[in-house]
């Protein structure tokens, strides 16, 4: 499998996947066929639009469970005991300021599946977090993202 295929988690985002994953395939799952039963029992399939929402709704739940299981199958996981602690690398949480604004950030740098910008982590793939990936304490990096050249000087890494 290509280096580029694999999804990075850490411990305890992978038993959050996988216990959503087993409530979808049990609970969920009889929960759509719950729903798909009452809407049948409304009569003429050909004309009941709430039986093919029901099966609409059902297919998106499949293909969620799908993409869940295919993650899984490429999961590895993050071991930050071998990382250096002077270096920004995957689960780093630093705080940056920006040169231009003089505004501090606190982010975490986790995978792409795990990213949520509102929550303070950022992607190792953003622009941000590539621009910091593999930085020291005190460097000072630029950044190309969609606003612009950006430019921060890493003033803590946990």
């Amino acid at each position: 499998m290509p280096e580029g295929n694999f999804v990075y988690l850490t411990k305890e985002r992978l038993v959050e996947i996988e216990k959503e994953l087993k409530e979808m395939k049990t609970t969920g799952r009889k929960q759509m066929a719950d729903k798909i039963a009452t809407a049948r029992a409304h009569g003429d399939l050909s004309e009941n639009a709430e039986y093919d929402a029901a099966k609409e709704e059902q297919g998106l739940f499949e293909l969620k469970i799908s993409k869940m299981e295919d993650t899984l199958s490429r999961v590895r996981l993050i071991d930050t005991s071998q990382f250096e602690k002077d270096k920004v690398h995957i689960l780093s949480k630093v705080k940056i300021k920006n040169l231009k604004t003089q505004k501090l950030f606190d982010y975490l740098l986790v995978s792409p599946e795990e990213a949520d910008f509102q929550a303070g982590k950022i992607s190792v793939t953003s622009p941000v977090g590539r621009g910091l990936m593999g930085a020291k304490l005190g460097e000072q990096v630029k950044v190309k993202a969609p606003a612009g050249l950006l430019e921060f000087e890493i003033l803590n890494i946990e």
